[in-house]
């Protein structure tokens, strides 16, 4: 059985389907992602809650960690 990951909105236990690659300029260098994974429903309040900050650079498909790990990224779950 495998381990689903869910999106990073409180509380929700839904899939994840996107992958929300942020930083925060005055911490983080250029090359930096961090990603906030989001279900269909969430999607977009915590695009515009990133994006209200100037964090949100964009929203991709998710991939689970098991197919495709990236270093510079780091995923909350």
């Amino acid at each position: 059985m495998s381990e689903v990951d869910s999106c990073s909105a409180k509380g929700c236990t839904a899939p994840a389907v996107h992958a929300l690659l942020w930083r925060n300029p005055k911490i983080h260098t250029p090359e930096r992602r961090k990603a906030w994974l989001a279900c269909p429903e969430h999607r977009e309040s915590l695009g515009t809650f990133l994006g209200a900050r100037g964090f949100l650079i964009e929203v991709v498909e998710h991939q689970p960690v098991n197919e495709v790990h990236d270093p510079g990224h780091d995923v909350y779950r």
